[in-house]
């Protein structure tokens, strides 16, 4: 099994896959094989079917989660085992389509006066300014904050897409103040707890989850929701699709128009037509 694992950590680098994607589909296929307890060429079509119902109606995965599962498991049967015949009538589950649930400004704003620490309000404000994932956060490197030409350099986005996000000047302020008082040594510009090493993604969603409570927001925070109100924002202020998509770093523009929904209260600025009708009253009486 070992040396299947490490051909198919091969074959997921080879198609240049995230570190982070490539183990999440090793753990994922893990568990599979923890749960069946059977050798690769012991599994047949029946088993993945069995293994898919147990997520589903056992473990109960919502079905964004129950998606990674099968594409993992797919991926090892199609391209590391060449079985494809395996998981050739296994199906992904449709994803529910739902409204986001978007920050406000105000409620932004309130999330990052919540940072316990100058080094807490840096990563919230660059999360939110520049539209960061967080693993893109993470990785940031010292020099990757160019303060001429008033970018960030982000080299090790998904995928490999290196792009170029905003620096804000108010990020700029709170990153020089970040500088002064705590002094990251580098090669990252937020270091671990050990030398040399970044801030995981743990620790910053911990940090946001704090910062939340802190500001008394009680709806589900985490650094991704930095990112989607850093997308919505600019759109509310007319930023076009494609502009966005740049700034986001997306390959497709497809994946940009998932941030295209109308807010509550942009829904209060526009008018109907039906009241623009002509020769309509508009205080219709009894």
């Amino acid at each position: 099994m070992r040396l299947l694992r490490e051909k198919m950590v091969e074959d997921l680098r080879l198609r240049g896959l995230a570190n982070n994607t490539i183990n999440t589909y090793l753990g994922c296929v893990r568990r599979f094989f923890d749960w069946a307890k059977l050798r690769p060429s012991q599994i047949g079509a029946e088993h993945v079917r069995d293994f898919a119902l147990h997520m589903l109606d056992v473990r109960r995965l919502s079905a964004a989660s129950h998606d990674v599962y099968i594409g993992a498991i797919k991926f090892f049967f199609c391209v590391t085992l060449k079985r494809p015949q395996v998981v050739a009538d296994l199906p992904r589950r449709k994803t529910p389509v739902k409204l986001p649930n978007v920050m406000s400004r105000e409620l932004v704003a309130r999330l990052l006066d919540g940072a316990a620490t100058i080094k807490q309000r840096a990563m919230f404000e660059t999360l939110y300014g520049a539209g960061l994932r967080v693993g893109e956060l993470c990785a940031l490197h010292l020099t990757d904050i160019d303060s001429r030409s008033m970018v960030i350099h982000i080299r090790n986005a998904k995928r490999g897409r290196a792009r170029d996000a905003l620096l804000s000047p108010q990020l700029l302020q709170t990153l020089r103040s970040y500088f002064r008082i705590c002094h990251p040594s580098g090669p990252y510009l937020f270091p671990g707890r050990d030398s040399g090493t970044h801030i995981t993604r743990a620790a910053v969603a911990l940090a946001i989850r704090k910062a939340a409570r802190k500001a008394g927001l009680t709806m589900r925070v985490h650094p991704h929701a930095l990112r989607h109100a850093f997308a919505t924002h600019l759109l509310e202020d007319g930023v076009d699709l494609r502009t966005l998509q740049v700034l986001l770093g997306h390959g497709s523009l497809k994946s940009t128009t998932l941030y295209v929904h109308i807010t509550a209260a942009r829904i209060r600025t526009i008018r109907s037509p039906l009241d623009s009708l002509p020769g309509r009253c508009p205080n219709p009486t009894e």
